[in-house]
């Protein structure tokens, strides 16, 4: 099952994606669930997959305007330097432990939406990533057990202002200025993914190809990264894991290439779908 969380005829909602056409859950279920997260807060996956079998569609997926996969998320959790090839263009040492920083809610756009390249950098980078959505919640999770917390998978383009970034040994600054981090199409429930680490991530920049990996490259994979994050905080139903970005971003290029506007970034993932976003400039 596919959801999306979208905004049409000046209302938000969230519902089901069947093909090209958008089913409506928050007017089939009258109101239940305010959106993605509610629905998992009340384990209510099955009971969005009884309602829709068979119901007829309200709208084609272009007339709606997509917007972040879950758009008021508990916590987003984004994890650093999670890729062998990332690790080695960034000339960064094997860790213990993951490189784990938060990011907020008001940075992200759904698909189709601009990416927005601060007024105060010209150093804003893409950052395709594989984005956990956790489904039941837990504390001190058992890395044995992780895949059974954990409700489906989107695309995620973690947008970084690298000069921000780097100001000081502090990464949160450079990483969610507004608007600058995509977060979509869709969530892909967990049991459409039967293997998440054959999953391929490829980047592409005005369509050509700057990152591609599989999942299985993950430095530190995903139960131990739920078993790390859920020691120091509990992950609750709608928390975002964003797990980590493969080698090929702009800044390690020779020599650095950033995104400008009028660019475009896709985030495709095998099996998950395809994240796309313009750029623009911020407007002054």
């Amino acid at each position: 099952m596919r959801i999306a969380s979208f905004r049409a005829e000046g209302k938000e909602s969230f519902g089901v994606l069947d093909g090209e056409k958008v089913i409506d859950c928050g007017r089939l279920l009258a109101g239940r669930y305010r959106g993605i997260r509610d629905v998992l807060r009340h384990d209510a996956l099955d009971e969005l997959r009884a309602a829709t079998d068979g119901a007829s569609a309200d709208y084609a997926l272009t007339d709606v305007e997509l917007l972040p996969t879950v758009p008021d998320p508990g916590k987003i959790i984004c994890i650093g330097v999670n890729y062998h090839d990332h690790r080695e263009e960034a000339a960064r040492k094997t860790a213990d432990h993951p490189t784990a920083f938060p990011r907020y809610a008001d940075s992200q756009v759904g698909h189709g939406s601009p990416l927005v390249k601060p007024r105060e950098t010209d150093k804003f980078d893409y950052e395709g990533e594989l984005a956990v959505v956790i489904g039941r919640p837990g504390r001190r999770i058992d890395a044995a057990a992780a895949f059974g917390h954990i409700a489906g998978y989107s695309c995620y383009n973690d947008g970084s202002v690298r000069d921000w970034q780097r100001h000081t040994g502090q990464w949160l600054p450079g990483k969610t200025f507004p608007g600058t981090g995509a977060f979509g199409p869709a969530l892909v429930t967990a049991d459409e993914v039967p293997d998440v680490g054959a999953l391929r991530l490829t980047t592409r920049v005005n369509g050509q190809l700057r990152q591609s990996a599989e999942v299985a490259d993950l430095v530190f994979d995903i139960p131990a990264v739920i078993a790390y994050v859920s020691t120091f905080t509990r992950l609750d139903p709608g928390d975002v894991i964003v797990t980590g970005t493969p080698g090929g971003v702009g800044l390690f290029r020779d020599p650095p290439v950033f995104l400008q506007a009028g660019d475009t970034v896709s985030v495709e993932i095998s099996g998950i779908g395809t994240l796309v976003n313009p750029v623009t400039d911020e407007a002054c």
